[in-house]
């Protein structure tokens, strides 16, 4: 169904932003502890809902997929967001390089987040992993090892599909290479991945494993998460089709490890109920939390000792790259001006 979109003025529109922002807070602050998140609030509302029968303190969830940053740093020292709740390294190291959040001391923290995924300054703090992973035809790929840098391989030519190189996801896979084997090689792959495309990006993660299943490609790279969601979709079946088509491959780098990446949270500059988004912080990297995220959203636990879930399992073992998440995050930048700088989602170029 499409409907007509009527001009208005931009005096008009800034105007209903900013009464709309206006109310968002009004109601946000009438709860113990407000979060502004770029997840879906029904990935997160189970757990939310867990600690408030546990502590008795209630939640109120502001939904903002993009300039979530700036957002809070135009509300000022008036700003009701006591967290940040957001996915990818990327995200969160934004808001730190915005000056948007705070550092936290936290035993309890330190205790159950592992240092490779939080903050050097303790100004964010991962909660969950989720692998950068191939997806491979069961039919047309065989159960060989493939690694990061064989993706590049032109053996892989008109075989390879992926979302856009500007994608999160995707840049933050392409920093890593760089961590790894610095920029003019990241170039290089880069490079290599564009001429092995089927076709330009497009769609998203579930996208690539659709084009699979219908024979557009050979290999796909997602996060290991979408894979459980689709093989549990009841509301979209066909989506189970896309899910059975494809088999999970863990690459890695030449250390034989993973790139993973995160759902973190942290705490915002000006949090107006900072002790009880403190107890939430710590709540969310503990046992009951970590196995929530794990049973209902197919994540990895980062808490250490937390089991990941039957269908996470099934994908096989999952070898984490013990490159620091903040490391990483370092060469974000550089990674997009790669993609840009080769083309990559202008698609093959030879």
């Amino acid at each position: 169904m499409h409907f007509r979109t009527i001009a208005r003025p931009a005096r008009l529109l800034a105007t209903s932003a900013l009464v709309a922002a206006t109310f968002a807070a009004a109601s946000a602050q009438a709860e113990d502890i407000n979060i502004y998140t770029s997840r879906q609030p029904d990935l997160i509302q189970p757990v939310l809902d867990a600690f408030t029968e546990e502590t008795g303190l209630t939640t109120a969830t502001i939904f903002i997929d993009k300039g979530l940053e700036e957002r809070i740093a135009a509300e000022g020292a008036n700003s009701p967001a006591d967290l940040i709740m957001t996915v990818d390294i990327g995200r969160l190291d934004a808001a730190k390089q915005a000056g948007v959040v705070q550092a936290v001391e936290s035993a309890t923290l330190e205790e159950n987040i592992p240092a490779a995924f939080r903050d050097t300054e303790n100004e964010w703090f991962g909660l969950t992993a989720r692998g950068r992973v191939v997806y491979a035809s069961k039919e047309r790929v065989g159960d060989e090892a493939i690694t990061y840098e064989e993706l590049a391989d032109p053996k892989w030519k008109g075989r390879l599909c992926t979302r856009s190189g500007q994608h999160q996801y995707n840049i933050a896979l392409i920093a890593a290479y760089i961590a790894h084997h610095g920029e003019e090689a990241a170039r290089t792959w880069v490079e290599g991945l564009r001429d092995n495309l089927a076709g330009r990006p497009e769609g998203g993660d579930r996208d690539q494993a659709k084009a699979i299943a219908a024979g557009e490609c050979d290999i796909g790279i997602g996060n290991t998460y979408y894979v459980g969601l689709m093989m549990n979709n009841e509301k979209e079946p066909e989506q189970k089709e896309w899910a059975d088509a494809i088999k999970v491959v863990m690459p890695t780098f030449d250390n034989g490890r993973t790139h993973v990446n995160i759902s973190g949270i942290a705490l915002a500059k000006n949090a107006p109920n900072k002790e009880n988004a403190l107890k939430l912080m710590e709540y969310l990297s503990g046992d009951e939390a970590q196995r929530i995220y794990a049973e209902l959203n197919y994540e990895y636990p980062l808490e250490p000792g937390i089991a990941a879930s039957e269908v996470v399992t099934s994908f096989g073992e999952l070898k984490v790259d013990d490159m620091p998440l903040a490391e990483i995050a370092k060469h974000r930048t550089k990674a997009s001006e790669i993609v840009d700088e080769v083309g990559y989602d202008d698609g093959p170029q030879s």
